[in-house]
């Protein structure tokens, strides 16, 4: 199989993508962002995951996505909320962010000749962002055709989101599966420097949900 790009966060999503990328034979290649967020400790978890996993590269881009502010996750002047459960897009979202990471992935992917891009975004339990829906990445993989030499010539880049129609439990048994080691990951987003995570943000909530009903016990390391 050929090369992929996986966008790797160090999250539980993202690692089961580049698990199942592996899986399936392809020459993984790992790509990360410091955008000045402030769970630092995740970009540590996505080097070791690389690594861990077997990527034939892993690179972390600096993209200062914080001068813009307008998130909790990039304003530290923004607290980030507890769980709450509503609909509104919660003040964690980052502003354009997938569609950064997208772009850049797309360029390193026409470096590389690699034929896809893999992405970590599901529909069932997230957070409500806007750039994590169907529809979206069905309009990026329209741009990214008509953007690209590759996809002007008629080889495609595909963006590929395998988790897309998951819950987190079935995430967590399909990595399990795949061999994933999911204490290697950090999700919370106020996630300590050593890894330690709050247990009440969105990110927490959603991931022990999942543990508990996928029935495997929860590796994750809380404050």
């Amino acid at each position: 199989m050929g090369k992929v790009i996986v966008l790797l966060s160090g999250g539980l999503d993202s690692t089961t993508c580049l698990a199942l990328a592996k899986r399936a034979g392809h020459d993984v290649y790992a790509l990360s962002f410091d955008y000045g967020q402030r769970h630092m400790a995740e970009l540590k978890a996505a080097s070791r995951i690389a690594k861990a996993m077997g990527a034939s590269a892993h690179q972390i881009i600096k993209i200062s996505i914080s001068d813009f502010g307008g998130s909790a996750l990039t304003d530290m002047s923004i607290g980030v909320p507890d769980y709450a459960g509503n609909k509104k897009i919660p003040v964690t979202y980052v502003p354009a962010r997938n569609t950064i990471f997208l772009s850049m992935a797309l360029a390193w992917a026409e470096v590389l000749d690699a034929e896809a891009i893999y992405i970590g975004v599901n529909t069932v339990d997230y957070s409500g962002y806007p750039d994590c829906r169907p529809e979206y990445l069905r309009a990026f993989q329209t741009m990214a055709n008509l953007a690209t030499k590759r996809g002007v010539e008629g080889s495609h880049i595909s963006i590929r989101a395998p988790l897309l129609d998951l819950g987190k439990a079935q995430t967590i048994q399909l990595g399990v599966a795949s061999g994933v080691d999911y204490s290697l990951t950090v999700s919370c987003y106020q996630a300590t420097d050593d890894g330690l995570a709050c247990g009440r943000c969105d990110s927490c909530y959603l991931r022990k949900k999942g543990f508990s009903e996928a029935g495997i016990a929860d590796p994750t390391l809380y404050q």
